[in-house]
């Protein structure tokens, strides 16, 4: 029966299983244990453990680990203290000593070709921090309610607190204009939800809200202050954004029609470059998003003689677009691998690398659809008469 536990194991931990494994259970121990004597910076004894091929090479001592084999693995033997007793001090929890036990049993898989892992706090924020691990499903607990709210009824259980009582219906109506639109109710649409006693009348209440035109023009202001909204430059000359206004109504006009999150971010980081663009009232809506590039602080000197002015450029198009889309500071990893989030220096320079090779340029807003008929037709008549002239010219020779 031993046996076939360990076959299981071994088969559990090939392939992809065997990469989430290693991601989940290996690479935290020997980032955290290992990695600050054996690593990129130090290597105690010519022994580094931050990449599959430095613990098969090994060090003075030889290999450090045996695939398949974790009784002959010198590693496996330091960590359970049969000979050099590693880490120095205190002795692995055993349910670590096992995960490497049956990691190096299972064959050493290391994703990423043999990568190199990060160590230190850096990588067990990655590996540990909740926003950064898979989203699984969760059964919410019983009840009635819908299921964000059967969560936070369970928690306020717990806590013994109460639920507030109903509030009358002119406040409950006022307050939800005020977060709607930002505004006081309409006088029409407060007087039809009081005298509407039906079953879903909140509901018909706050749709009315979400189909004013002042929804969008609340909640966009909301994202231009995410995405840095200006009308001028700064710095110490303020030139004026020509045309930032119509970022400001692109916002307003995805609120009101909400535009799907996904179709949002895709319009914002690459709008100029979808092959169907979306597309209304004749204009193309898609490259406007693409506006918020254009944001941030510009200087007047020339950035081609003084490079920093650009390169800082560049790094707050970064700070802005992962700031909003993922909620990271990703511009820490200019000169470092970021401190606080799973951010290598590598992946803001080639992040780097797409907006610096871009330039800004003028785009015609109005498709071909939107043209009037009558300049179609002039535009024929002038081809006509710029033929008959070229004809007529070539007579005369």
């Amino acid at each position: 029966m031993r046996i076939l536990a360990l076959l299981a194991v071994v088969s559990l931990l090939r392939g992809a299983e065997g990469e989430e494994y290693f991601e989940r259970k290996v690479r935290p121990v020997l980032a955290t244990r290992c990695q600050g004597c054996h690593g990129a910076e130090k290597q105690f004894a010519a022994l580094r453990l931050d990449s599959r091929d430095s613990i098969l090479k090994g060090g003075m001592k030889g290999p450090a680990a045996v695939p398949g084999q974790p009784e002959a693995s010198l590693l496996i033997r330091a960590v359970r203290h049969l000979g050099p007793k590693m880490p120095m001090g205190e002795k692995l929890p055993e349910a670590e000593i096992a995960v490497l036990e049956e990691w190096v049993r299972a064959g050493m898989v290391w994703p990423a070709g043999g990568k190199p892992a990060a160590a230190g706090f850096y990588d067990k924020l990655l590996r540990e921090h909740w926003a950064y691990q898979p989203v699984r499903p969760v059964t919410p607990p019983a009840g009635r309610a819908a299921a964000v709210d059967r969560f936070l009824d369970a928690k306020r259980s717990a806590a013994g607190l109460a639920i507030a009582a109903p509030a009358e219906r002119r406040v409950l109506a006022r307050r939800a204009a005020y977060v709607v639109t930002g505004l006081p109710p309409e006088a029409r649409l407060l007087e039809r939800f009081l005298n509407d006693r039906g079953p879903g009348a909140y509901e018909r209440y706050v749709e009315a809200l979400l189909a004013s035109p002042r929804y969008g023009e609340r909640w966009a202001r909301h994202w231009m202050d995410v995405v840095r909204y200006a009308e001028t430059y700064g710095y110490e000359w303020n030139y004026e954004i020509q045309g930032a206004w119509r970022y400001r109504d692109y916002l307003i006009r995805a609120f009101n029609l909400d535009v799907p999150y996904d179709q949002f971010v895709r319009e914002h980081v690459a709008g100029d470059l979808l092959a169907k663009p979306r597309i209304l009232d004749g204009r193309n809506e898609s490259v406007l998003a693409t506006a918020f590039y254009r944001m941030g602080e510009m200087g007047h000197d020339n950035c081609n003689q003084f490079r920093e002015i650009r390169t800082d450029v560049v790094d707050n198009q970064i700070d802005t677009l992962t700031k909003a889309f993922q909620g990271a500071t990703v511009s820490c990893a200019r000169c470092h691998d970021h401190k606080i989030d799973p951010i290598p220096t590598e992946d803001y320079y080639a992040l780097y690398g797409i907006l610096n090779s871009s330039r800004a340029v003028a785009r015609t807003l109005e498709t071909q659809a939107a043209v009037p008929a009558g300049l179609a037709e002039l535009k024929t008549a002038i081809r006509q008469e710029l033929a008959s002239a070229w004809l007529g010219g070539t007579r005369t020779l």
